[in-house]
């Protein structure tokens, strides 16, 4: 595989993993108490962290794409193994 399709699918990984861990740890006005200033969302995170939700997506498509490239080299999972029109 070359080195830039392991940057690409590593990419989407990230994508993927960001959108995953975006609403864990995210509290809203109502749960901390905090005033709401007009014309706010009430579901609008009080404490949301860029940098937290990156540093966790990047761990997570770290050992996503870990599996995926294991996957990759030692063939443990393939399409012939899940071809499903041969069960039909």
């Amino acid at each position: 595989m070359k080195l830039t399709s392991i940057l690409a699918i590593y990419f989407l990984f990230w994508i993927i993993s960001a959108f995953f861990v975006l609403p864990f740890g995210v509290r809203t006005h109502d749960d901390d108490g905090a005033a709401i200033v007009p014309g706010q969302v009430t579901s609008a995170p009080v404490n949301f962290s860029a940098r937290r939700t990156a540093l966790r997506a990047t761990c997570l498509s770290l050992v996503l794409f870990g599996l995926y490239y294991l996957n990759y080299v030692m063939g443990w999972l393939t399409i012939a193994d899940i071809d499903i029109t041969r069960y039909l």
